[in-house]
């Protein structure tokens, strides 16, 4: 048996060298050297605009399918809310309820229907309404949950998670959705990990060969282009597809970039197109060891797990890099919790007291060809990225906004509104006034005692206007 099973294994081993070298070749020629030098064949939107077409055919099909059957294929409610509600200030709700269900509004006037006098207390049961009415809406469309959840598409992607009401329409979008199966998990899947492997690796051996260079220039040359070379290779990992907007804007030594933050990849997304230094807690395992070798090369801050609550330690290293015009700049997500892209929530404001310019940045990604959000408390992070490798792609936009510095008079709370405005605007997200910390905390006093401060402001403005007359 040994000699007529000789010849099948050196066979065996010729064909699996053979496609090893095919493999690394075409890895090397179409992938890794382009991205050392930046360039594309332009392969990836040619992939993207063959998406866009089988996602429009299987729409129609699924739509049409879905007619015949007399199937539910959209949500009976439009995505942003089930909840109509008009951007009107707690005054003049209070003016409405009071006027149409008692006998005088918030300014005493008197009204045909009879009741109590102008002279009896400002308060009325009937102002209980209003804060019934918007309790029972932040329960039944609560705006800041949605937040942390992935949207869900008005079309189907052919991905399992899209949308749950696009199974079996028909037996052409079964097959085909098979078939996309087999080419995410069989092909793209097994090729996204080698690139990410590749990047990783190359990143860990070369930041640490650079760091035992002596501090100067060509130690940061080479520090700057071993980033971008790695950072783009874990974008094509990803088969990210990016498109940038006002690069005359982009981060300059000096400064702080600060964008609204979805996923962890948002830190590949922005560093394959300008290096920069990141800012974090130090981590054990893989990425600690990712962590040492980058600073190595690099002057990246890291903090330890005590020193990350010591906000005056963290503002003085902030303070103590930008002063040196020689350092990359910092980026930091403000945020300080992954939100799902449709919205952009309050900024911690301590970026923002340094007194350093900020050079805002505002990123949005296309959910049709991949949901890019983390929802970290319902998938870890090992799962996460292989969801990431095995969606089609990642399709976002980045926009560098003009730098904006402190005005006169303008404290750091009012400077990081300012920014988020800005990038919400830049980005067509929602500019929302909650603090993202709600993800897994409880609503601060704070917030209820200004709901309270400003009833009361109305009462005793009332009270006031009365006294004048």
């Amino acid at each position: 048996m040994g000699p007529f099973m000789s010849p099948f294994n050196n066979l065996l081993c010729m064909l699996l060298g053979i496609s090893f070298t095919v493999w690394f070749t075409l890895l090397l020629v179409f992938i890794i050297v382009p991205a050392i030098f930046g360039l594309s064949f332009g392969i990836r939107n040619l992939y993207m605009k063959t998406l866009l077409k089988v996602f429009e055919w299987a729409t129609v099909r699924m739509e049409r399918g879905a007619k015949e059957k007399n199937h539910l294929l959209y949500k009976p409610y439009s995505l942003n809310g089930i909840i109509a509600k008009e951007p009107t200030s707690l005054e003049e709700e209070l003016k409405g309820i009071r006027r149409n269900g008692s006998s005088r509004d918030l300014n005493g006037s008197a009204s045909t229907t009879t009741g109590p006098s102008p002279s009896s207390s400002e308060f009325e049961m009937s102002d209980t309404f209003y804060f019934c009415r918007r309790g029972i809406e932040s329960i039944v469309d609560d705006e800041v949950t949605k937040c942390f959840s992935a949207e869900e598409l008005e079309s189907w992607n052919l991905l399992t998670r899209s949308n749950y009401n696009f199974h079996h329409i028909s037996t052409r979008l079964t097959v085909l959705w098979g078939l996309g199966v087999v080419i995410r998990y069989g092909f793209l899947l097994p090729l996204r990990l080698t690139l990410a492997i590749t990047g990783v690796s190359l990143l860990v051996v070369f930041t640490t060969m650079i760091g035992f260079l002596p501090n100067g220039s060509m130690k940061n040359f080479l520090s700057e282009k071993v980033h971008l070379m790695c950072y783009r290779i874990c974008v094509r990992a990803l088969t990210a597809i990016i498109t940038y907007h006002h690069s005359e804007n982009k981060p300059k030594n000096g400064g702080i970039c600060v964008a609204n933050h979805t996923s962890p990849i948002d830190v590949i997304i922005l560093a394959s197109d300008g290096c920069y230094a990141m800012v974090g807690q130090i981590h054990g395992g893989l990425m600690g060891l990712i962590q040492k070798s980058m600073v190595k090369a690099c002057p990246h801050i890291w903090f330890e797990r005590s020193e990350v609550k010591d906000r005056h330690l963290v503002a003085k290293r902030l303070s103590d890099h930008v002063k040196d015009k020689s350092k990359l700049p910092i980026l930091i997500f403000p945020e300080g919790t992954c939100i799902n892209n449709t919205s952009v929530m309050m900024f911690k404001k301590g970026s923002f007291e340094i007194g350093s310019t900020v050079y805002p940045v505002a990123i949005k990604y296309d959910p049709r060809f991949g949901e890019a959000f983390w929802n970290s408390s319902k998938f870890g992070m090992v799962n996460y990225l292989l969801r990431m490798m095995s969606s089609w792609a990642i399709v976002c936009s980045v926009w560098y906004l003009p730098p904006m510095s402190r005005q006169e008079g303008e404290d750091a709370v009012q400077f990081a509104n300012r920014v988020k405005a800005a990038i919400a605007r830049q980005g067509g997200l929602v500019d929302l006034l909650w603090d993202g910390g709600l993800k897994r905390g409880k609503v601060k006093e704070t917030f209820k005692e200004e709901q309270q401060k400003l009833y009361s402001k109305i009462l005793v403005g009332t009270q006031e206007d009365r006294s004048r007359s």
